[in-house]
């Protein structure tokens, strides 16, 4: 076992026992693990003055940091062991090496140092010490706020160390076991490379988290009270459960019969139509002389908005290949030429509405307005014109889907992406790569992205607007 099986444990004991002993073809490429690394690398190369090496060679030649080193002995109960230390630092000491020493240190993003962070930081500390034949009494947690190198000193104490080998312990016999049950809390999956592997069987055997809105402790809630699968939920009784759930929160009344059909759809594959208050005959007589859809790609660690991306509709009987996109690439966060640009598109026809999924866009133009000075008349009448479609298919439908994100969505409707298994976040490795290279070829894979978002955003308001058409 190593430093990244333990890793994998403290998040999901499947996933480790998949790292360990897993079919690597049922893993998927994860985005998120390769911007990870390279933010990584980039903070790393700034904390330590642009001087890591690689490898032993490294902590010979006493290099300030030190990346890809692999260490291996025995930890107790000949239990093999490995760990990878993210970064090495160089601090005052003595070692085998000469009068210098090394700490562990470990990325983190965001500002939560959590026991995965712990964990590692003790766990590369009881091998590197015998290692380099000297004391680790600390390690480091480095992060990024701001555009600022943080760093924070985590002690190694005797109750951490102790609290890691129990845990290693029980990683070891999971890695000797049969492969674990899946998490029950199935939203945190989103990101995880074996995501797909587990869907499959999640579904055969109605785990209740992939029903939206079901969170591990509304599973719980539900198993408590007899009902174990989405087969039981789908055909229990709404009086029932709205009674046994109101007695723990009243609002769970009303979610009660949204969860039952929320199961009867997931199971039958056929969607239902809930009560709207007319939500989609509004869309339909604001789009019908025209309207635009409107997706952001952006960087969130960094709050920067890389690509705007605009398809006007004159109407939803025009030709795919007529409508009119208009990418607005913002390379350097030079917001004021693509903030110009997006006001001319907005203004050119005022009475347009402007199609979304999500919030994000709707939010990024009205700081844009306010970055503008717009007066808040002007911010207002702006605002009025943005329809999420993510709120408002939620308001008419119930989706045989286990989420209502836009690919979900838009793939259960029939749409395709030009490019295979994209995501938000492989853009953003496309731009963080761009960034690296400025090679150009990365730019026109997030344009093509964006288009393509644009015209799934598309997809689902022509099925609300039709629907909405047979009803009438």
């Amino acid at each position: 076992m190593n430093s990244l099986h333990l890793k994998s444990f403290t998040r999901c004991k499947r996933k480790a026992w998949l790292d360990y002993k897993g079919k690597k073809s049922y893993e998927v490429w994860s985005p998120h693990k390769a911007i990870d690394k390279i933010n990584q690398f980039q903070i790393f190369s700034e904390f330590c003055n642009s001087e890591i090496y690689t490898g032993l060679k490294g902590c010979e030649n006493g290099y300030q940091g030190v990346i890809g080193l692999k260490v291996k002995g025995d930890l107790f109960q000949n239990i093999n062991a490995e760990i990878r230390p993210q970064l090495l630092v160089k601090t005052k000491g003595k070692s085998k090496w000469g009068q210098y020493k090394y700490l562990p240190a470990v990325y983190k993003l965001g500002k939560k140092t959590t026991k995965e962070h712990l964990f590692d930081l003790a766990f590369s500390s009881m091998l590197l010490e015998s290692f380099q034949e000297s004391k680790i009494e600390k390690g480091l947690v480095i992060s990024s706020f701001d555009k600022k190198v943080n760093v924070e000193e985590i002690y190694l104490n005797k109750k951490l160390r102790k609290k890691v080998l129990n845990v290693l312990l029980s990683l070891n016999e999971c890695l000797e076991g049969f492969m674990p049950e899946i998490t029950q809390d199935r939203k945190k999956c989103t990101i995880c490379s074996w995501q797909k592997f587990c869907d499959k069987e999640a579904k055969e055997n109605g785990y209740l988290t992939d029903i939206d809105g079901i969170g591990s402790k509304t599973a719980s809630l539900l198993i408590t009270n007899g009902i174990s699968n989405t087969q039981t939920l789908a055909s229990y009784s709404e009086k029932k459960l709205g009674e046994k759930l109101s007695k723990f929160n009243d609002q769970n009344y009303e979610k009660a019969s949204v969860f039952i059909k929320q199961a009867q759809a997931y199971i039958s594959g056929e969607p239902y139509r809930i009560s709207n208050k007319n939500a989609t005959s509004d869309l339909l007589e604001k789009t019908c002389s025209g309207f635009y859809i409107f997706d952001i790609e952006s960087n969130p660690d960094d709050k920067h908005d890389f690509l705007y991306g605009f398809l006007k509709i004159n109407n939803l009987y025009t030709k795919k290949e007529d409508h009119n996109y208009k990418p607005i690439l913002n390379l350097k966060n030079n917001k004021g030429e693509s903030y110009r640009k997006i006001i001319e598109i907005l203004f050119l026809q005022k009475e347009l509405p402007v199609l979304h999924y999500g919030e994000t866009e709707k939010i990024a133009i009205i700081n844009i307005a306010k970055n503008l000075n717009f007066s808040f008349e002007e911010i207002d009448s702006l605002a009025s014109r943005f329809i999420d479609l993510h709120t408002l298919i939620r308001k008419s439908w119930i989706l045989p889907l286990k989420n209502y994100g836009l690919k979900t969505v838009s793939n259960w409707l029939g749409f395709e992406w030009m490019q295979k298994n994209v995501s938000g976040s492989k853009a953003l490795y496309w731009w963080i790569q761009y960034q690296i290279t400025e090679n150009e070829i990365f730019l026109k894979k997030i344009i093509q992205y964006n288009k393509d978002d644009c015209l799934a955003t598309l997809q689902i308001a022509e099925y609300l607007i039709k629907n909405q058409l047979k009803k009438n």
